[in-house]
């Protein structure tokens, strides 16, 4: 209570990153309930911000290269996707939702998309996944959901602050978004050289759905963690847009691709050396 005494707008960034359902749930869902009791008994709060993620998204019925916006469905299920972190992350969603209904919390969610920038010297996992000792390409030519640190966190103060928008969801994309293969090219050239083999989609895909019937014939002895569900949301290639963020908080990615890659190659070499 006395950390949220006074406080007009709240930006809540935490969430559980355990592995488990229970773990996810207890830091995402749980604490969130009780940041939103202390903040609504203190009387003062104007606007609570949300930071979701694009986790929380099922693109499992939609085409590839079809619109991916604030309108689309989220994920209902989560044993099946096998992805703790996305059922932490809508259920904590859902339940902001619910208190702005039956508390009238005064609430904003923003879903940005794979962040990058200084202090992460990692590589998406939207353009693939390093493991089995080499790295798996999977991103192929999907255009990637990036938004660069900087202008991620301009979206997220001005959905704190802009009049007029309470109940909206804002997914956060920059403008020049480049393709996986793109950048994955360049972070090989610019940061550091490892081997990679390029999996096309309907390939990995089928791999997903061979690995989830074994799952089910072993009793979960192996557990489902490649399955379509996890593959479709995060490599079956769908376009992204920033429009609503644009229109209704007159947002605008204030660093550009060139700029901001350029700064994240840069900082990654660092860590990298």
């Amino acid at each position: 209570m006395a950390a949220v005494e006074g406080a007009a707008v709240i930006y809540h960034l935490a969430a559980g990153i355990e592995k488990t359902f229970p773990g996810c749930y207890l830091n995402s869902v749980v604490t969130t309930r009780n940041l939103i009791e202390a903040a609504l008994q203190g009387g003062s709060l104007r606007r609570f911000v949300n930071v979701s993620s694009f986790a929380v998204y099922s693109n499992i019925g939609m085409k590839r290269e079809q619109l991916l916006d604030e309108s689309c469905p989220l994920e209902t299920r989560f044993m099946e996707r096998h992805e703790a972190y996305c059922f932490g992350k809508t259920k904590q969603d859902q339940i902001v939702e619910e208190y702005g209904k039956a508390r009238q919390l005064p609430y904003v969610i923003v879903r940005p998309g794979a962040v990058y920038g200084p202090g992460n010297s990692g590589i998406t996992a939207r353009v693939g996944i390093d493991t089995f000792g080499f790295f798996l390409h999977l991103g192929g030519s999907n255009i990637l959901p990036l938004t660069y640190v900087d202008n991620c966190a301009d979206a997220i103060a001005l959905a704190g602050i802009r009049p007029g928008i309470n109940g909206e969801v804002f997914n956060i994309v920059d403008d020049d978004l480049p393709t996986s293969r793109n950048l994955l090219k360049q972070y090989k050239k610019n940061v550091a050289t490892f081997r990679s083999v390029y999996v096309p989609y309907r390939v990995f895909y089928a791999l997903c759905f061979l690995w989830e019937k074994y799952s089910s014939w072993s009793e979960g002895q192996l557990p489902p963690a490649f399955n379509r569900r996890r593959c479709s949301a995060y490599w079956k290639g769908n376009r992204y847009s920033n429009e609503k963020l644009k229109s209704l908080l007159g947002w605008q990615p204030r660093i550009p691709f060139v700029e901001a890659s350029r700064n994240y190659f840069d900082a990654a070499k660092r860590t990298k050396d």
